[in-house]
């Protein structure tokens, strides 16, 4: 029988990340070359961010935590490969000797409601109690309504919905991939839309990461999923360029249809009020410069130094009418 080498996998310690291991398995045991070579051994890891999980991000040091500890076992050589939620990546990293080496196909995007009345997002009535842990839904939530109260909310998708079914809540927002990847679409009230909620960069994707060059990267070629890649880079290019962090109140969808790509971005402030929402749309072979252009804009209209300071939250997230 056939030594296999072993590829080890280096995971958070929760649900979804399990099942989001599991896709990616799938796939990559679908692949002759793969499975006649390679064996795979996951390793759960606990982050900094799932540990401390009812502390606010943006205090902690943002999502940079929840793959702090995989990175760090990977530059150690004790994992190979890490799987993340690549919303949860930073864009601006001191990683320069890791990479992203296979860009797993995009779920939908979109944010989710769950609510115990069945009402939907316009429907709750003032003053019910809405949980988050994002600031970006949290300055979405406000500049739609001001009415409702919004309660800090952490922990794992099933920690939220137990804290939902406990009345700690009236409703929640969680992104609808990690929603349909642990197989729990019956609890959705509804599905959020783009206007409103537009996501954040790599909201739905999962991306495999590890060292720069290694020969992980055409291994898992035939599982990289090319328009994705361009989506993602596309996005991740916008924030590292306007030096944003993925705790900011900044949302960036880029969408491939045909050749062309569109870029859309919005940036709210924490008080809710929308102070940038623009796009542009071009060849999905110049998603570099199209994604510079419109960084450009928001620099030229927001300016670095406000992006600065909405990387943390001066007042209590919490809110009350």
């Amino acid at each position: 029988m056939k030594n296999l080498k072993k590829i080890r996998i280096g995971i958070r310690d929760s649900k979804l990340s399990i099942a989001q291991s599991k896709l990616f398995l799938k796939e990559a045991n679908q692949n002759e070359n793969i499975t006649g070579n390679y064996s795979f051994d996951i390793k759960t890891i606990k982050t900094t961010g799932d540990i401390h999980n009812t502390q606010r991000l943006d205090i902690m040091g943002g999502k940079g935590l929840f793959i702090k500890e995989i990175e760090e076992h990977i530059i150690m050589d004790e994992i190979d490969i890490g799987i993340h939620s690549m919303k949860d990546v930073p864009a601006v990293s001191n990683r320069n000797a890791l990479e992203i080496i296979c860009w797993m196909k995009r779920f939908t995007n979109n944010d989710v409601l769950l609510t115990n009345s069945g009402k939907s997002f316009f429907d709750l009535p003032g003053g019910s109690i809405i949980g988050t842990s994002s600031i970006r839904r949290r300055a979405q939530i406000l500049n739609l309504r001001k009415d409702l109260e919004i309660k800090l909310l952490r922990g794992n998708v099933d920690t939220r919905i137990k804290k939902l079914k406990n009345n700690e809540y009236d409703a929640i927002i969680l992104s609808h991939a990690g929603i349909q990847r642990l197989g729990l679409e019956s609890e959705i009230t509804e599905i959020l839309n783009l206007e409103n909620f537009l996501p954040a960069a790599c909201q739905g994707v999962i991306g495999i990461q590890a060292k720069i060059k290694s020969d992980y990267k055409n291994l898992f070629k035939d599982i990289n999923d090319g328009t994705t890649e361009i989506e993602c880079l596309s996005e991740r290019r916008v924030l590292k360029n306007i030096n944003a962090n993925c705790n900011s109140p900044v949302s960036i969808f880029a969408q491939v249809q045909d050749d062309q790509l569109k870029i859309k971005s919005e940036i709210h402030d924490h008080s809710g009020n929308k102070i940038f929402t623009d796009c542009t749309i071009g060849s999905k072979n110049s998603y570099h410069n199209l994604a510079d252009t419109i960084a450009a804009q928001i620099l030229n209209t927001v300016g670095e130094e406000e992006i600065k300071k909405l990387e943390i939250i001066k007042d209590d997230f919490n809110y009350s009418p």
